[in-house]
Parts: structure tokens; sequence; C-alpha cells
């Protein structure tokens, strides 16, 4: 099967690279960013044109072969690779063209955020995206996209304007609000079950640089301080975002400011009073620099095991769970993330999109990343018991992004009952062989 697949895709006039396993790059290609997704297939195709892409959708429906899509490679269930079927590789498809007049992006399906960033912010704009510039536009975007921003300018979704994708019949459409509005409502969440996205249209916002300000704490003092936190955080205005990293070595906070200058320090210095911080600092900060300073704390080829949910508040049960989640941690190399929500993100109807969390007022992650395959097991599950004792006092719903596990009971517990049915039926209609599996995946419902 394997060979009739590469004889297919070699006779398909493909302009981008085919690399199958006796090709010098294929140990490079195959590579993606979850080192625990440490898979073979059996062609990757680097495609350089939608027409690349529409033949290789073609070709891996004609075999019923299994069909990875590759943006930024950051699938944390390493659903961008797969054993014994076909990678779409985007990555050489990353253009982003910035039109001034009009304040637009457009980004390729393989741009990365750097590469969003570096094209918008030297003319003082921004789309809210993530907050590792390495992260893949396309990933990121359908399923949601939360950053440092989302307060001040919505998710990353709340600035798709239009969209050009790939369906399964090797179709090219384009989708907005206007054309084919219930596909474009899908990919606004929903992942990447409807197709490939060659290209995103997004709406830019002006913006400068931001105050930041960093505080650690000790983690003896972790409960009083995210109590304080907690107080802090309730009224403060959504030109302020503010999360926390705990781990065994520390409570580090973070607030940033991206309105005006003059209510700049009055807004982010009281993070730095919410107890006695072993050390902290504030000052002024460009948008890329904030945009890479977390990249090498989650670099390539690294093991990691995530799972998250949503909060209302940085309630007791949740402090004193984490709490007792990082007496526990195996090293801190294993710890809680939490990022501010609300303001602008609350600003859409939760039924606007399939993202579900538009109430929350906080996202959290239980995360470990290691590099032995040895210590797999151990971080793994603490990770899984920690989720766990949070998810008991989490809100419905959840962040497809954010999970490294993945099935149909990721997807529903997602999107609730009433979302997965209506993205069911739509799958039906756009992939009704489910080719599009890879993912968190929402199985076709006539």
């Amino acid at each position: 099967m394997h060979s009739k697949l590469l004889s297919d895709l070699g006779s398909q006039q493909i302009e981008g690279e085919i690399i199958d396993p006796r090709h010098d790059l294929y140990d490079r290609a195959r590579c993606v960013w979850n080192g625990t997704a440490d898979r073979r297939p059996a062609v990757i195709v680097q495609a350089l044109s939608v027409a690349d892409v529409e033949k290789v959708v073609a070709t891996a429906a004609d075999h019923a072969s299994l069909l990875a899509v590759r943006g930024g490679g950051h699938s944390l269930p390493g659903l961008s690779t797969c054993d014994g079927g076909v990678v779409l590789d985007l990555s050489r498809m990353n253009a982003v063209k910035i039109d001034r007049a009009a304040l637009r992006a457009e980004a390729q399906g393989g741009a990365l955020l750097g590469d969003l960033d570096k094209a918008t912010v030297p003319f003082g704009l921004v789309v809210p995206a993530g907050v590792i510039s390495h992260t893949g536009v396309a990933g990121l975007t359908l399923g949601g996209g939360m950053g440092w921003l989302s307060r001040r300018f919505g998710l990353t979704i709340d600035s798709l304007i239009a969209a050009d994708i790939v369906t399964a019949d090797a179709k090219a459409r384009h989708v907005s609000s206007e054309d084919e509005p219930d596909l474009f409502w899908a990919i606004r969440g929903g992942g990447g079950n409807f197709g490939v996205v060659t290209n995103f249209v997004f709406r830019t916002h002006e913006l400068r640089s931001v105050l930041i300000g960093n505080w650690a704490y000790p983690v003896s003092a972790a409960a009083s301080v995210l109590t304080h936190y907690r107080k802090l955080v309730a009224s403060v205005p959504r030109e302020l975002s503010s999360g926390f990293i705990f781990t065994s070595a520390g409570l580090q906070i973070t607030a940033i400011w991206s309105g005006a200058a003059a209510g700049a320090e009055a807004a982010v210095a009281p993070f730095g009073r919410l107890g006695s911080p072993d050390e902290g600092s504030m000052g002024e900060l460009s948008f890329l620099d904030l945009q890479t300073r977390f990249d090498e704390d989650l670099p390539w080829l690294r093991r990691y095991y995530t799972k998250g949910g949503f909060l209302n508040e940085i309630g007791d049960g949740a402090i004193e769970r984490m709490v007792g989640g990082i007496d526990r941690a195996p090293s801190p190399a294993a710890e809680y993330y939490v990022i501010q929500l609300g303001g602008a993100v609350a600003d859409f109807d939760d039924d606007a999109t399939p993202y579900t969390g538009r109430s929350a007022g906080h996202f959290w992650i239980a995360q470990a990343g290691w590099d032995r395959p040895e210590d797999d097991a151990g971080f793994v599950e603490w990770t899984r018991t920690a989720a766990t004792h949070l998810s008991e006092i989490s809100m419905r719903g959840n962040y497809v992004n954010e999970q490294a596990d993945f099935g149909k009971e990721i997807a529903l517990s997602a999107y609730g009952r009433s979302k997965y049915d209506r993205l069911a039926h739509l799958k039906a209609r756009y992939d009704p062989e489910n080719l599009f599996r890879l993912n968190q995946n929402i199985e076709p419902r006539p």
C-alpha cells in the first residue's frame, strides 16, 4: 500500500518536497515539538502551494490513508504526525502579508506566531495570540487562541475575518461570515476537523510596548499570596492581564499592562505587594520580547504532558489543591500555569463560536516537561492526578489545544453536547469519511 501511495503522490507533480524513509531529511522532517511523539510516517509532503495541499488531500482520501496535518508541529498529543500514514507539512507555506491601511494581516497555514509578530509589530500592530513564538498560527487559531492580550482584544478567533481551507473533497474554499458561514463558525474553535487551512485573514490591533511586572514568592507563602491575588484581579481593567506559574521552586506572578502609559505603573505595581517577594522587577518591554520570553522554557523535543480547565475564580478549593499538588511534585519541571481571562473574551456570546469558556475568569494547566523516557510514568501520573483534583471544582467545558490526551470524550467535554452535535452535523457535510481525524476528533453524524 505504501509503495502505491508513494507512486501516486510522485505522479501528482507536487511543487514541494516528498520525503519518504529513504530520504536524507526524513529523520529531521518527522520531528515534532513534543518528544513523546516519536512516530514514523510513510511519507511527508512539504507543500509549497494550495495546489499541493489539494493533491495530497485527494491522494490520502483515495488511499483511505491516515492523514496528519502539520502547521507548527505543536500538537500536545502529537497529532501533527503519525505512524504509517501521510504527513502534510505546511511549514514551508509560512508567508505573512500586512495591509496597514486596512489593519489586516494574512498568514499562511505554516506560519508560526513569531512570523506573525515579526510582520505586524514593526507597524505597531498585533494579532492577539499565544505566548510561545514557535507555536503554529494554524493549530492555535483553530482551537481558539488565548494569550496575554486576550483580555483586551479577545481570543485569536475573535480577530479572524476569513480563511481559505481545503476540505476533504480536495476543494479549496473561502470562508467568512458571508461565505459558507457554517464552516467559518466551525473552524473558530472546532480544531482541524474540517480541513487544511492554507491562509488566515486577521483583523489587527494597534499596540506598542507593554509594561510587565514579575515577582517571585516563596512556596511557603503561596496560599496567602494567591488569596490576595484573587481579590486583586477581581476588579482590574481589561488592559491588565495577569497569570502565574507555581512550582516546587516558587510562585511566579506576572502582570502586563497594554493600555495607556499613564495608568501602567498603578495597575501593575500591586502585584508585587501580595506578600513579601523573594525578588521582582517591573519595566517596559517590546511585544516581540514579551512573546519570546517563555520560548526557552518549552523547547522542541522535550517530553511534555498537559491537561487543563476553566475556573471562575482562584477560590480556596483551587488554592488548596494546587498547594497540595506542588507538595507532591516530582521536580520543579512539574507546574501549574494559570492565565487570567475575562475582559474582551466575554464580549462574545458563548454560542458565537465552538470555543467554550467565554465566562471563565481563568484557564489553568497542570503540565510537566522532562527529557528521559524512563521518567514518563512519574511526570504523567503527577499531571493527571493534579488535573483531576482541579477538574473536580472547574467549570464545564474545556480548551482543546491544551489537552495531551485525545479522543471523542475529550472533544465532547470541551464543547458540550449541544455544540458537539452541531459540529458533528457539519463534520458529516464536509468530511463524512472522517479523513481529518487526527485531532480532538468530532465524529461525523448526518
